[in-house]
């Protein structure tokens, strides 16, 4: 029977329907890397989130290892060129939280135009004000997005019925037009995006994409939604522009300054977060974009799914 090291905390229906499907589940949760190093050679499969890095050095270890499963959608803490190189495959589950990854970017975006979050905020201290929270319509707007997979696509998708027209540009796709956006150049949604949504994966090409160089080719001023990954933008270059007006607002999900695990925020708060959490210019969730209820048991689902398909094993 084949086993299957848990080196996360995952929802438990992942355990359960591995073990049902004829695997023998492993989870040791006061673990460090170098206690895995020693163990992994055991093991058929890795189910992780973002505790530690699968690399070079911990696959070579993994002797008879024939998947690594991601919970979740990015696999930047997996060497999947090496991982793939040794004849392991790399599943993750994006298709289980892209729903929620839709919703939360809406709701943001709804927050960010409207005010909710400071005007909430002044209500609950006895401050009444109208005027000065006057919000703004998505109607009319041009909503860029950058990166149309499936956390790209949903957002496109909740937007249908608010009368903004959507656009949208991914390197690594092309004919993609699905009814929910139009396609189009980067340099063209440079030209007419008024609101920007990040949906990118974390890799060399993409950190710090959203730098001072970046906001400078916008023809407008913008407002900013990045719920993919924190150093997909840099902190410093985004206070600049908020600073200059470049950037009306901002709304985020993640910041640059989240530990590998996503848990916590490293070390103690450097001014560029300072200012983004004193800016009522500023929308801030603690990466929770992809984090519902639902979300939690879909993307076990989905990667036990392609799990058992990898292995030629029925759910």
């Amino acid at each position: 029977m084949p086993r299957v090291l848990f080196i996360d905390s995952v929802h438990p229906l992942v355990r359960e329907l591995l073990s049902e499907a004829g695997f023998v589940c492993d989870f040791f949760p006061d673990f460090k890397r170098s206690d895995f190093l020693a163990i992994v050679d055991q093991y058929a499969g890795i189910i992780i989130r973002s505790k530690i890095a699968i690399d070079i050095e911990l696959i070579n270890c993994a002797t008879r290892l024939k998947f690594i499963g991601r919970l979740g959608a990015g696999m930047e803490n997996i060497d999947v060129g090496y991982a793939e190189s040794r004849g392991i495959r790399c599943l993750n589950s994006p298709e289980g939280n892209r729903d929620a990854v839709g919703e939360h970017t809406l709701g943001l975006l709804l927050s960010l135009l409207n005010h909710i979050g400071r005007a909430d905020r002044q209500v609950r201290n006895g401050i009444w004000l109208r005027e000065e929270n006057r919000g703004t319509e998505i109607k009319g707007k041009t909503v860029g997005i950058i990166g149309y997979g499936n956390m790209g696509s949903a957002f496109a998708a909740r937007l249908q019925g608010f009368g903004a027209q959507v656009i949208s540009w991914d390197k690594y796709k092309t004919n993609y037009t699905d009814g929910n956006t139009r396609e189009t150049s980067l340099e063209k949604l440079f030209e007419l995006t008024d609101i920007l949504s990040l949906h990118v994966p974390l890799t060399e090409e993409t950190t710090w994409m959203a730098d001072d160089a970046f906001f400078q080719q916008f023809k407008k001023n913008i407002w900013l939604i990045n719920t993919a990954r924190g150093k997909v933008v840099r902190t410093s270059d985004l206070v600049k522009n908020l600073e200059s007006g470049k950037v009306l607002g901002a709304a985020l999900d993640v910041l640059e300054y989240e530990d590998s695990s996503f848990e916590t925020i490293s070390g103690s708060m450097p001014p560029e977060l300072a200012y983004l959490a004193g800016s009522d210019r500023v929308v801030l969730t603690p990466h929770i974009a992809g984090w519902t209820r639902e979300s939690n048991e879909k993307l076990a689902r989905v990667l036990v799914g392609k799990i058992c398909d990898t292995m030629g094993r029925q759910e």
